[in-house]
C-alpha cells in the first residue's frame, strides 16, 4: 500500500490544477487517469472543436470574398486531412504541455489506470492500492447512447470520434439538436457536406428562450442546413452506403450519422459504493456548496457533480476547492452565476437566466431586444444575423441575465457577466461609455430600452 496526502481520480480541467497547487506546497499527491491528461476540454471538446471550428469559418470567408471585394479564382477546396491534422496538433501540444508541468513536480505522481475504491480511503489502481485522507474525484462525462430501433446495427459517430475523420462525409445526420450538435452541424456544412438536424424535442438548443431558438434555427437553415424538430420515430438501418433513418414519414439516406443526444458522468465503474459515496438517479455524484460528498474526505470536481458541463464551470470548482481547502476562503458553487456559448458562427453567449426562466421565479421582469442589423460592427462585418436580449428585475434593477446572439455575442457577453458578478445595476452600466465602434458599445443603448413585459 502507498499513501499519499491526496489522491486525484480523473485529469480533467479541475482535478490537476488543485493537485498542482497541493504539490506545490510539499504535499504528496498522486493523479491517475486511465486515458489521457487534459479530460474532454483537451482531447475532444473544446480545444479540437473550436480548431474545426476556426477552418470552417475561413472556407465560409473565403467562400463570401465576393462580396467584400475580394475575388478568390476558382472553388474552394477543404482538405480534410489538414483539418484534422490541425486539430489534432492543438490535442498534443496541449496534452504534452500537461505532461511537462506535471512531471517537473518532485511530490506529484502521475499513475495511468482505472482507480476503483475499495474504501473510504482507498482505491486500486493497476492492481495496487492507495491510501489518502483526501479523495478527489474529476472523472467528466461521455456521450450518452439512446435506445433508439436500429442504432446499434450502424456504424455511427460520437462527438468523441467525429474530431478524427479525414474525410469528408456526403451527408452527416446528426441526432440531436443541442450545442454540441448545432457546433458539428454548421461546421460540417461549411465543409461542404450536406447536413440533416434530427430533433425529438419542438425546438433547437431546447434551454434558450423560443426567440432565441428560433434564430439559431434560422441560421443554420439559411447556410443550407436541414432541420427536423418534434420528431417522434427515429429507426435506422444499415445500408450499402452508411445507414437509411426513418423519421416519422420521411427516409432520409446518410453516409454518416453522429449521436449527440447529452452526455453522461463516468461514474458508473469507480467502485463508488465500497466507499459510500451517493450519486443521484443520473449518476452525478451529489455533492454539497463545497462540493464535498456524503462521505468526510472526498470530494467530486467539474462534470461529474451535475453543476455544470463546461471547461469554466470545472476550473472554477477547482477554484472554490483550493479558496477553501488552502487559502482559508469560504467559496460556494450557488455564488456562481452561469455563462456559457454556443459556438455556431455567429455565436451565442449566455449569462443567468433566460426570460422563461425569469418569469418563472415570480420576478416583476424587463425586458430589451436589439436586432444585430441595428448594430454598426455588425454592419461593417457583413455579418448582422441574430439580436441582443437582455432582462432585469424592474424592482431591484437587477440585471437578471442576457443573451448575446451575433457576431462577437461570446465576447460581448463578459460585459454583463462581468457587471452580474459585481452587482452593477442596469441603471449603473447603462452610463459606462463604450468603445467605438464596436458591439459593446450598444449595451447601454440595449439597458436603455428596458420595458416592463
Amino acid at each position: 500500500m502507498k499513501s499519499f496526502d491526496a489522491i486525484f481520480i480523473g485529469a480533467g480541467q479541475a482535478g490537476p490544477f488543485l493537485a498542482a497547487r497541493m504539490a506545490e506546497t510539499g504535499m504528496k499527491v498522486a493523479l491517475i487517469e486511465r486515458k489521457f491528461l487534459g479530460g474532454t476540454c483537451v482531447n475532444a471538446g473544446c480545444m479540437p472543436t473550436k480548431t474545426l471550428v476556426a477552418s470552417a469559418r475561413a472556407a465560409h470567408v473565403a467562400r463570401r470574398g465576393a462580396d467584400y471585394g475580394v475575388q478568390i479564382p476558382g472553388e474552394i477546396a477543404i482538405d480534410m486531412k489538414i483539418v484534422r491534422d490541425r486539430a489534432e496538433t492543438i490535442i498534443m501540444n496541449a496534452r504534452n504541455g500537461l505532461s511537462s508541468w506535471f512531471g517537473s513536480m518532485k511530490t506529484m505522481t502521475v499513475i495511468y489506470g482505472h482507480a476503483r475504491f475499495t474504501g473510504p480511503k482507498e482505491v486500486v489502481v493497476n492492481g495496487e492500492t492507495l491510501t489518502a485522507p483526501k479523495i478527489f474525484l474529476n472523472v467528466g462525462a461521455r456521450p450518452t447512447i439512446p435506445d433508439m430501433p436500429g442504432l446499434a446495427d450502424i456504424d455511427y459517430l460520437t462527438s468523441t470520434g467525429i474530431i478524427h475523420l479525414d474525410s469528408l462525409p456526403k451527408h452527416l445526420a446528426i441526432i440531436g439538436g443541442s450545442y454540441i450538435g448545432l457546433e458539428f452541424a454548421q461546421m460540417y456544412r461549411r465543409f461542404g457536406t450536406e447536413v440533416t438536424v434530427i430533433e425529438r424535442g419542438p425546438k433547437l438548443a431546447s434551454r434558450e428562450d423560443e426567440d432565441i431558438s428560433d434564430a439559431i434555427a434560422d441560421i443554420l437553415r439559411s447556410e443550407g442546413i436541414k432541420i427536423h424538430t418534434d420528431v417522434k420515430d427515429i429507426r435506422f438501418a444499415k445500408s450499402a452506403d452508411g445507414a437509411t433513418i426513418a423519421v416519422d414519414s420521411e427516409t432520409i439516406e446518410a453516409s454518416h450519422v453522429l449521436v449527440a443526444t447529452g452526455r453522461a458522468p463516468n461514474t458508473d465503474d469507480l467502485g463508488l459504493d465500497a466507499a459510500g459515496v451517493a450519486t443521484d438517479k443520473r449518476g452525478f455524484i451529489t455533492v454539497d456548496d463545497r462540493l464535498a460528498t456524503n462521505v468526510e474526505g472526498i470530494w467530486a470536481l467539474g462534470d461529474c457533480n451535475g453543476h455544470g458541463a463546461f471547461t469554466h464551470t470545472s476550473y472554477n470548482d477547482f477554484e472554490i476547492a483550493a479558496a477553501n481547502l488552502l487559502d482559508g476562503g469560504d467559496r460556494k458553487v450557488s455564488s456562481r452565476i452561469l455563462a456559457y456559448a454556443l459556438y455556431i458562427d455567429p455565436p451565442l453567449g449566455r449569462v443567468g437566466l433566460t426570460e422563461k426562466q425569469a418569469r418563472a421565479s415570480g420576478r416583476k421582469i424587463m425586458v430589451s431586444t436589439r436586432p444585430m442589423s441595428k448594430v454598426g460592427r455588425a454592419n461593417e462585418r457583413g455579418e448582422t444575423k441574430g439580436f441582443m436580449k437582455v432582462v432585469a428585475d424592474a424592482e431591484t434593477k437587477e440585471i437578471l441575465g442576457a443573451a448575446i446572439l451575433g457576431i462577437e455575442g461570446d465576447e460581448v457577453i463578459h460585459g454583463l457577466i462581468d457587471a452580474m458578478n459585481a452587482g452593477t445595476t442596469y441603471p449603473v452600466l447603462q452610463w459606462s461609455v463604450p468603445i467605438h465602434p464596436t458591439v459593446s458599445e450598444l449595451i447601454p443603448t440595449l439597458l436603455g430600452e428596458l420595458k416592463a413585459v
